[in-house]
């Protein structure tokens, strides 16, 4: 997800009572919900499309999830010590315990893999011990309405607070309403999947479905037939069977890459990445490799490699 929702997801969990525990328990949680990401560093020394391999990987996994809340915790704890020595520490802060903010830059941790998990482009849960992709195709990466949900939950929460009411009240209804929105979304993803959107013969060979910005009740049906091509529609109903969706601009037929991706770091990245692999022909009838998640031609840099010495092979007829 976006780092304003993890962001957003970290305040919340502090709304709720979580920031009462210790001193610097918010930035412990807000910081930590979104320091996984540390990972986007690598756009400074990656090129291309290294970077798919590389996000979302040894940062999001059980090590990092156990080692990256220690460093943060330790920072902030120096950080506390560093105000009191200076005479600038607030008086209104409570006690800071090691412990407990160690806890909680943990949990602000533990929040941002399990958000990534929610969407397609996959997070790889168990690296270094494994490099598996999971997916949960649950969420659009930037979702408004958890955002409004969200926003609106710690907004309650701090005006109360202001005011001297019970303030964890709205977070907490808030961390609900956002669970049951969650919850409300896997299973529609589960009953379209289920249903491949009450498609015809013939039946896809993989098929993925995709929540769509703002119209959280829509999914994007991304399929692949036999014949290796890829098809995409935006609309629930839409008859693959007889072509009436969208097929994935002019495909090629996949080539062998078993030995090029051994010497093309590019190709091999962007392989190791895509779950939906498929060949285009580009204008000089060559290969441009897309993934059926994030087809855009102008993102070629992105989520796409050109292969220049392999030649486009027609599909078979479906």
């Amino acid at each position: 997800m976006d780092n304003l929702t993890h962001s957003l997801v970290g305040a919340v969990l502090g709304q709720a009572g979580l920031k009462r525990i210790t001193g610097l328990a918010m930035p412990a949680l807000i910081i930590g919900a979104n320091l996984p990401d540390v990972d986007a560093a690598c756009f400074v020394w990656l090129e291309g499309t290294e970077h798919l391999a590389f996000r979302r990987g040894i940062t999001h996994g059980p090590p990092a999830l156990v080692l990256l809340p220690l460093v943060l915790a330790g920072l902030l704890w120096a950080f506390d010590r560093w105000q009191s020595r200076r005479g600038t520490r607030p008086e209104t802060r409570l006690p800071v315990r090691f412990g407990w903010l160690y806890a909680m830059a943990f949990i602000g941790c533990l929040s941002h893999p399990a958000l990534d998990w929610l969407n397609i482009y996959g997070i790889r849960l168990l690296e270094p011990f494994s490099s598996q992709w999971f997916y949960g195709d649950t969420l659009f990466i930037i979702d408004v309405w958890l955002w409004a949900l969200l926003i609106v939950s710690v907004w309650l929460s701090r005006r109360r607070e202001n005011a001297g009411a019970d303030w964890m009240h709205p977070a907490r209804v808030g961390i609900m309403a956002v669970l049951g929105y969650i919850g409300a979304n896997a299973g529609l993803t589960w009953l379209n999947h289920q249903t491949r959107g009450t498609m015809t013969e013939p039946y896809p060979q993989a098929y993925i479905s995709a929540p769509v910005p703002f119209a959280f009740w829509r999914r994007e049906q991304i399929a692949q037939f036999y014949n290796g091509r890829w098809i995409s529609s935006d609309w629930e109903g839409a008859d693959f069977g007889h072509g009436y969706a969208n097929s994935l601009a002019s495909q090629c037929r996949m080539p062998d890459l078993t030995e090029a991706r051994r010497t093309d770091t590019q190709l091999n990245a962007f392989l190791f990445w895509s779950r939906a692999p498929f060949a285009v022909r580009a204008a000089d009838g060559s290969v441009i490799l897309y993934d059926a998640r994030f087809y855009d031609p102008r993102a070629r840099d992105r989520f796409s490699v050109a292969l220049p010495d392999v030649e486009c092979e027609e599909l078979p007829a479906p």
